[in-house]
């Protein structure tokens, strides 16, 4: 007994059990039956010695419940009398005796699995936030957190298909994240996928509440075409502060093993979990996106405040230079270094604008839509085009205006890019004036091209402001 109670390996110690019922009670066969956990039929005996033939054993039979904590788990059984003699009353004390041990077997087998699989869990969930908070170097952007809690939840579950699903625009939930071992058609079908508003399943988890099916094809509450390929199934909120996030699905196969108590409560633990990392790596960043910003913003300051000031004064005084020059070579030349130094000025606040533009989560405005075309044709033209804004550009063009004037400078860049790029290359200027006035007299905003090196007739887009069309 003391063997058999310090074996963790459920099969060795029955097996145990059953060899030392046969040798006890003198009989030719032993076999301890014990179903499976959360399952209703009995599982595959253990079994020791000759099992009957079918006809009734000489000598008679012997059969005794398993129990657990007062649960019926299953029966030790022996049968067939080794000498030909029938069971005594002493047989039927050591088999009781010997039943008491098998139950007290399975409950440490079920204990030490138990812990096992919380330890498999926890540690789990701990790499899912050590993933998730390890930053933007090893690719922590979102649909990489939402996929790293898919993978790592379908490993623990040791499910077929672990995904994350959240909140659809158009009501009930989408898939956006995808762990699965089956087919890429499967996968390809599954991605994206829908359970639509109306179904009981999306209401459970908006409630905050799991979803657990033995068999979801067949499932009532699943209405979605993906059920299909799954048998038994957990959805688990995913839900942090009181508020849904969205909802992890773990997927076994039809015919696999249900999930068991102790690995339902073990998942909706790991998705609080996870969820708490989710929230806590946005947070992450966000705050690394802060810090970038705030650099950004620094170094515009610093370029407006100190070198455009700097070359503004530079400037300043080559133009009083050139005034009191008296050699007509030396004012042109100090006159073309004035003119070099106002360009200048005119890219740096171009560079500054283009640190200063929004997140790309946010709508880009006129003037960042201008800056990534003329750095789009970068390649093409050979060196970056430069961009001069004058006015308030993103407040007074509407987005027609904005579409059309993006497809006049994309339609201008692409005529300067097709025939091969100047040796050396030469920059193409364009310039966005939104306090143009038209002939009309009408105000407008005006587009102009200007080839590398001024070569070639510049290209000139206008259209009047909040109104009309492009001429």
């Amino acid at each position: 007994m003391t063997a058999v109670g310090s074996d963790h390996d459920l099969g060795r110690a029955l097996g145990r059990i059953a060899e030392t019922a046969a040798s006890l009670t003198g009989a030719r066969h032993a076999a301890v039956s014990l179903r499976d956990e959360g399952e209703d039929g009995p599982g595959e005996p253990v079994i020791h010695g000759t099992p009957p033939d079918g006809a009734p054993p000489a000598g008679g039979s012997l059969e005794v419940p398993v129990q657990v904590q007062g649960e019926l788990f299953g029966t030790l059984y022996v049968a067939g009398k080794g000498d030909g003699g029938q069971f005594s009353d002493a047989d039927l004390h050591l088999v009781r005796i010997l039943a008491t041990e098998a139950g007290v077997a399975l409950s440490n087998a079920r204990l030490h699995s138990a812990a096992r699989q919380r330890r498999r869990w926890i540690d789990g969930a701990a790499s899912i936030t050590t993933a998730l908070l390890a930053g933007p170097g090893t690719g922590s952007t979102t649909t990489h957190a939402l996929t790293v809690v898919a993978e790592k939840g379908r490993e623990l579950a040791e499910a077929a298909t672990g995904a994350v699903l959240l909140p659809h625009a158009g009501g009930g939930m989408e898939v956006v994240a995808i762990s699965t071992v089956l087919s890429e058609a499967v996968r390809t079908e599954a991605y994206r996928g829908r359970i639509p508003p109306r179904s009981p399943v999306v209401h459970q988890i908006y409630a905050g509440l799991a979803v657990f099916s033995d068999d979801f094809a067949d499932d009532p509450r699943s209405i979605s075409p993906i059920s299909r390929h799954y048998g038994p199934t957990m959805l688990l909120p995913l839900r942090s502060s009181g508020r849904v996030l969205g909802a992890l699905a773990l997927c076994r196969m039809s015919g696999d093993r249900r999930f068991s108590h102790t690995e339902r409560t073990l998942g909706t633990q790991f998705a609080a979990q996870a969820a708490v990392a989710l929230v806590l790596a946005d947070r992450h960043r966000d705050r690394e996106r802060l810090a970038v910003f705030e650099d950004r913003d620094r170094i515009a300051r610093d370029l407006h405040d100190l070198v455009i000031q700097r070359l503004f004064a530079t400037g300043m005084l080559l133009e009083t230079a050139r005034r009191k020059a008296l050699v007509p070579e030396v004012r042109e030349g100090v006159g073309q270094a004035v003119d070099e130094l106002d360009a200048t000025i005119q890219e740096i606040r171009t560079a500054i604008i283009a640190l200063q533009q929004a997140p790309p989560e946010a709508p880009p405005g006129l003037r960042t839509r201008v800056l990534r075309e003329a750095g789009a044709a970068t390649a093409a033209l050979g060196t970056r085009p430069s961009v001069r804004f004058t006015g308030p550009v993103d407040t007074r063009v509407d987005d027609k205006g904005a579409r059309e004037l993006l497809a006049a400078l994309r339609e201008a860049l692409a005529d300067l890019t097709a025939p091969a790029p100047p040796q050396p290359p030469a920059r193409v200027e364009i310039t966005v004036d939104v306090t143009a006035a038209l002939p009309d007299g009408r105000p407008g905003i005006r587009l102009t091209v200007t080839g590398p090196g001024g070569a070639g007739r510049p290209l000139v887009w206008e259209r009047p402001l909040r109104g009309g069309s492009g001429a």
